[in-house]
């Protein structure tokens, strides 16, 4: 007998999916049965991810051009996933970008910038879709912050700032959806150094080895996470086996924050 895949049947919508932590999460959502629509604004990125998926999944995901940033944007994504599916269960804000400046040096249009991608989006994503979330008979928001919206860093302002309010954002958002008895919980996860290209700029033009080993020497478990290691909270919180997870703090951190 075929076992049944820990989100089978359930629809879901992942951003930033073109690479990194988004395309882990949507391959770990399809190879549990999950149907996903894999978004980005890297329109070839996320294509061929969602290529990837069909061809060991057949039908399980669908990719769209997304700009996080855009209402309009993200009211086509909530429709698509409508149209091709019928509803919605699983949403997972990944979209985000990386900034280092403190706060002397940060300017304000790239402060600004930060804000709208890494938060503003997170507003977008959770009010246009818990209208259809509800109406599919509820599911999960995962919301993809950071350790660095937990422990501060001197050149990571804008960063900070961002990440620390997709935390708090998520915990109204699980207050307000169980107010509202709609039957949808919504979590944040807060991953230290994943191994993506948002680690890149971390390097700042050093020698990438050099640079990730001096980053995993940070970590009490003496090595940086992969993005399996997010994807499989992300899959935790899907799964009904979080049913009674909600306005929670994961932390995906090798020790970090215990210090």
């Amino acid at each position: 007998m075929q076992a049944v895949g820990r989100v089978e049947n359930k629809i879901a919508l992942v951003t930033g999916a073109a690479q990194g932590i988004g395309a882990a999460c949507a391959r770990q959502l399809a190879a549990e049965g999950a149907r996903v629509l894999l978004t980005d604004i890297n329109t070839a990125g996320v294509e061929q991810q969602a290529a990837a998926i069909n061809q060991q999944y057949p039908g399980h995901a669908v990719a769209c051009r997304h700009d996080v940033c855009s209402a309009d944007d993200w009211q086509r994504a909530v429709t698509t996933v409508e149209k091709t599916w019928g509803g919605l269960h699983i949403l997972v804000n990944n979209a985000g970008i990386g900034a280092l400046a403190n706060v002397e040096d940060e300017t304000l249009e790239n402060w600004r910038h930060v804000h709208a991608v890494d938060l503003d989006s997170v507003f977008l994503g959770c009010k246009l879709a818990i209208p259809l979330m509800r109406h599919s008979g509820g599911g999960s928001i995962i919301n993809i912050s950071s350790i660095s919206g937990i422990i501060a860093g001197h050149n990571l302002a804008a960063y900070n700032s961002a990440k620390a309010a997709v935390g708090h954002l998520s915990k109204s958002v699980a207050l307000h959806c169980a107010r509202t008895q709609s039957n949808i919980r919504c979590n944040s996860v807060h991953p230290v150094f994943v191994d993506t290209p948002i680690l890149d700029g971390l390097a700042q033009g050093a020698d990438r080895e050099l640079a990730l080993g001096k980053l995993a020497r940070q970590v009490p478990l003496g090595k940086i996470g992969t993005t399996d290691d997010v994807a499989y909270a992300v899959l935790y919180l899907a799964s009904d086996e979080s049913g009674f997870v909600t306005g929670s703090e994961l932390r995906i951190d090798g020790g970090i924050s215990a210090q």
